[in-house]
């Protein structure tokens, strides 16, 4: 019964620890006579003089304290993997996983799973040390153990949705088919190479053009839902353990997206936006559980993203950084036994592994056999491809395996997800002994052979040492004197005031600022100054741009971050250095919140890349970069997008003061990365115009109830009264800019016999909403600690500043009628309705369109027009940005004509009240109201002065 445990070429180790050994024999002893199963207390008893059973459990006893307590606890399992091997009772433990009852609680599924799970790992375990599965066996039952589990977890949530009415799942019975749920595995997960205690890292995906939604929940709510509740019933400790600890933050830009994606935001922002170390990643995905079908599409989409044809060296260029970095952090440079990191040290499992990946991005867009996702397995399609000698790939093997099976011994011993050695001398001995070493000096001298091994491949792949090669003659010290050579190199560079920009320098090093009082910041600095002052060099004014920079990094509380992220994306540090060098108005917002970079760095804005199947010269690259901007506007930045993604932004806000702040940020951040685009030219201020006014009609429409809301709670409402937000300027032309401001008027309407609102306080109608919308000004206009939302401005509005920003809708309709001033009636051109309740919007539509449609005397209209516009002339042409607005035949000459033609002509073509100049124009040249050269030369100047402005805002 026991000859699954006789292999002549294995050894058992030896106990490491003698009076642990002792002590959990005793408890085994102990635990015997309470087996209520007679023939499990006879063999429990019987086992510390059984022959093949006592060497087996002593091998656990004296050394694994973690499973030594599962054997312990659970004799009856302990039988069945001694006298039937761990092939058997490893099949036990997955049967349980994979045949639960389709109607079990929560609570009973994560007891089931979690003890499966426990004794699928005393299995796994005892078969690792006694050498009875080959490695590839161990990790990939570990693998499918945790694909069980996810599995019978996303049936189990997937039903539970069904049930409650969220989803009609097509086939109950098999609810992950057609559910429009993607749960792919990534890491060691996805190449089926899981560690002992490893985490799983998952993304989790739907689509939602065939998720079979029928409550009211929208996809994102739902499926961002089940993502939270997957790893609770994976992770959360119980009384009976967990399952396997869950990752989910190796899904796209996971500081600012939901837990759960849509296949179509996935997509776009892998097309878009990924990252090579994204890239490597992605090698090794593999769908694990919810449709495994839409899962394998999803991946094929992602195939060109992952596999390029042209060789892609800055690929390999970025995961050296990778490693360097994690030499740096880790403090990895240096090959050593005790306290050395067998999985990011050097010489270790993710040299390896990088070694692989490496040579994967570099040739696997060309080679489809290059893409296998385990590590072995892509060794051997290295060889065969011609890319790696054979002696190398047995060499990388025989390492790989020795570090792997040298982590899970470190990691059984008490189930840490540890991969760093014992730093003392009798830990070294313990492990030594658990790795079946009758010595430390043997097991030391094995262990350095394969380090050295793994890191002479690592280097002669990665030879390139690219940091005394980066600093050229630039030396930087806190400490000495300024060097000569650096100072002419500044000089060289740029800068005209070299003496000045290295004391700079030598500040950050001496840590003047918090940024750079930790010594790990300290030492990035040292590592980047090079770079740093050479990305400002590049600017117009290098000194000017250095010294805002300096501004910029004096600002933030840490530094640690920021410094890394330059390390790692050296795109980054040229974005800031672009911006801090070219606009003084973006930096200085910047340097007052520093936190705007992040929103920068959430889709990678500042390094989108082109389309890599096709060598392309440089303008046609920027045009392709410009072509992706523009898609991702197109896709991500619509009314609706807006809205609700504003709305998942502040769904935890708890009161107004909350949703303030939450929008501010939302705001603040989605501006930023406009502005970003604009200033890089892949976006023009009036392409960016769209998205402008989406992101303030969002905040606005959400604003409004809110507010609305907090001012009903003590003064109730107006009954039958509806409210209307209408916008004015640059808002209701859609015809959005940098930092441009809001003219708002709040309409409102209520039965005749209303005569007060119902609150606690009641108010009469006119005071009310005059109220409420002080209230709607305060929340916009408010200063935070994040600043205001928008600053207001008042003057295009009918009534001036002097006048109600509420008013009633007979009020705006006598307003507007047949006594209306020229003025007043092409403010009233660019009015747009942006929330209304009710009715109300479409009355006030009506109204507007009946104000402009109102026959005039042309001759009259454009003496009007001309004599305001000369009257407004005078003294506003000094400044570049009046010089724009106010000279003759600027943005205000083009704009008067836009409204001349639509006052003139909305009568007998109501097409022309298209709100934003260039769309008049366009209107008017279709429509033969002026010949069509004419249009297109005066919507060319329309788009240059808009243009001009938006640049110059910035």
């Amino acid at each position: 019964r026991t000859t699954a445990w006789r292999d002549p070429g294995a050894t058992l180790p030896v106990a490491g620890d003698e009076d642990a050994c002792r002590i959990h024999w005793d408890r085994w002893r102990e635990a015997a006579p309470r087996n209520a199963d007679a023939a499990t207390g006879g063999f429990a008893e019987a086992a510390p003089d059984d022959p093949a059973a006592a060497p087996l459990l002593t091998a656990i006893f004296g050394n694994s304290p973690y499973l030594s307590r599962g054997l312990i606890a659970d004799q009856a399992f302990a039988r069945i993997l001694i006298e039937d091997g761990p092939d058997v009772a490893c099949a036990a433990a997955q049967a349980a996983l994979d045949g639960g009852p389709q109607a079990e609680s929560t609570d009973d599924l994560m007891e089931r799973l979690r003890t499966a799970k426990r004794r699928a790992a005393l299995a796994i375990a005892l078969a690792d040390i006694a050498s009875v599965w080959p490695l590839e066996a161990t990790t990939a039952a570990l693998s499918r153990i945790a694909e069980s589990a996810l599995r019978a977890t996303c049936r189990h949530l997937l039903r539970q949705r069904h049930d409650a009415g969220d989803l009609a799942l097509p086939a109950p019975e098999t609810p992950e088919r057609g559910s429009g749920l993607i749960v792919l595995g990534m890491g060691k997960l996805g190449a089926r190479e899981l560690n002992y205690s490893s985490d799983i890292d998952l993304i989790v995906l739907y689509d939602d053009a065939t998720a079979p939604l029928a409550g009211g929940a929208g996809p994102q709510a739902l499926f961002n839902r089940l993502a939270r509740n997957l790893v609770r019933v994976m992770s959360e400790l119980t009384a009976h353990g967990y399952v396997f600890r869950t990752d989910l933050r190796l899904r796209p830009d996971p500081a600012s997206t939901p837990l759960a994606l849509s296949v179509r935001a996935a997509r776009l922002y892998y097309e878009t936006a990924g990252r090579n170390w994204e890239r490597a990643a992605m090698i090794k995905a593999r769908p694990v559980s919810g449709d495994m079908e839409a899962g394998e599409a999803c991946l094929d989409t992602l195939r060109p993203f992952v596999g390029r044809r042209r060789l892609d060296f800055a690929a390999v260029q970025d995961i050296q950084t990778v490693k360097r970095q994690i030499d740096a952090a880790r403090g990895g440079a240096e090959i050593a036994t005790a306290g050395h990191n067998v999985k990011l040290g050097r010489g270790g499992i993710r040299e390896i592994e990088f070694f692989v990946q490496a040579q994967q991005l570099l040739w696997g867009g060309r080679n489809r056999d290059l893409r296998p996702r385990g590590t072995l397995a892509a060794l051997e399609a290295l060889v065969a491809a011609g890319h790696l000698a054979g002696s190398a790939a047995a060499e990388l093997r025989a390492a790989y395996e020795f570090h792997r099976r040298l982590e899970h011994r470190l990691q059984m011993v008490n189930d840490a997800q540890t991969h760093s050695l014992p730093a003392d001398d009798a830990g070294m001995a313990r492990i030594a002994m658990f790795f079946a070493f009758r010595s430390t000096a043997a097991f030391s001298d094995a262990l350095l052979a394969r380090l050295r091994t793994v890191e002479r491949h690592y280097a002669a792949l990665f030879a390139r040492d690219t940091d005394a090669a980066d600093a050229g003659d630039l030396a930087f010290s806190a400490d000495a004197e300024d060097d000569p050579g650096t100072l002419a190199a500044l000089a060289d560079a740029g800068y005209g005031e070299p003496q000045r920009a290295a004391a700079t320098v030598r500040a950050w090093l001496a840590g003047r600022y918090p940024a750079t009082r930790d010594a790990r910041a300290r030492e990035l600095v040292s590592e980047l100054a090079p770079a740093i002052v050479r990305a400002f060099a590049g600017a117009a004014d290098p000194d000017a741009a250095l010294r805002r920079f300096d501004a910029f990094l004096a600002r933030r509380p840490a530094g640690v971050r920021l410094l890394s992220l330059f390390a790692a994306h050296p795109a980054l540090l040229g974005l800031v250095a672009e911006i801090v060098g070219s606009a003084p108005r973006l930096a200085d917002r910047l340097a007052r919140r520093p936190d705007l970079l992040d929103s920068a760095l959430s889709r990678d804005f500042a390094d989108l890349d082109v389309p890599d199947d096709a060598d392309l010269d440089e303008g046609v690259a920027e045009a392709a970069r410009r072509g992706l901007v523009r898609l991702f506007y197109a896709r991500e930045f619509g009314a609706e997008e807006m809205r609700a993604e504003l709305a998942a932004a502040s769904r935890e806000a708890d009161g107004i003061e909350d949703l303030m702040r939450a929008q501010r940020h939302w705001t603040g951040e989605r501006t930023f990365q406009i502005d970003v685009h604009v200033l890089r030219g892949l976006l023009t201020p009036v392409e960016a115009a769209g998205p402008l006014s989406e992101i303030a009609d969002a905040c606005l429409a959400a604003l409004l109830p809110a507010v609305a809301d907090a001012f009903a709670a003590r003064h109730g409402r107006v009954p039958g009264g509806e409210t209307a937000l209408v916008a004015l300027g640059d808002l209701g032309s859609r015809e959005m800019a940098a930092e441009s401001a809001l003219d708002l008027l709040l309409v409102y309407d209520h039965p005749a016999d209303a005569e007060e609102s119902d609150g606690e306080a009641p108010l009469p109608p006119g005071r009310y909403y005059a109220g409420l919308c002080r209230r709607l000004v305060a929340a916009v206009a408010a200063p935070t600690a994040e600043g205001a939302l928008y600053a207001l401005d008042m003057r295009p509005r009918p009534s001036g500043t002097a006048g109600p920003v509420a008013c009633s809708l007979r009020a705006f309709v006598e307003r507007h009628g047949a006594g209306a001033a020229t003025w007043e009636r092409q403010a009233l051109t660019r009015a747009r309705v942006v929330c209304a309740g009710g009715g109300l919007g479409e009355r006030l539509d009506a109204a507007k369109r009946a104000a402009l449609a109102r026959p005039c005397d042309p001759r009259a209209l454009a003496a009007d027009i001309r004599d305001l516009r000369e009257r407004a002339r005078p003294g506003r042409g000094d400044a570049a940005a009046g010089s724009i607005a106010h000279r003759r035949g600027g943005l205000l000459d083009v704009e008067a004509l836009a409204g001349f033609l639509q006052l003139r002509h909305a009568a007998e073509t109501p097409e022309i009240l298209a709100g934003d100049a260039v769309s008049v124009f366009e209107a008017a040249g279709a429509g033969g109201l002026i010949d069509t050269d004419t249009a297109r030369e005066l919507a060319d100047a329309a788009r240059l002065w808009r243009n001009l402005q938006g640049i110059l805002r910035l």
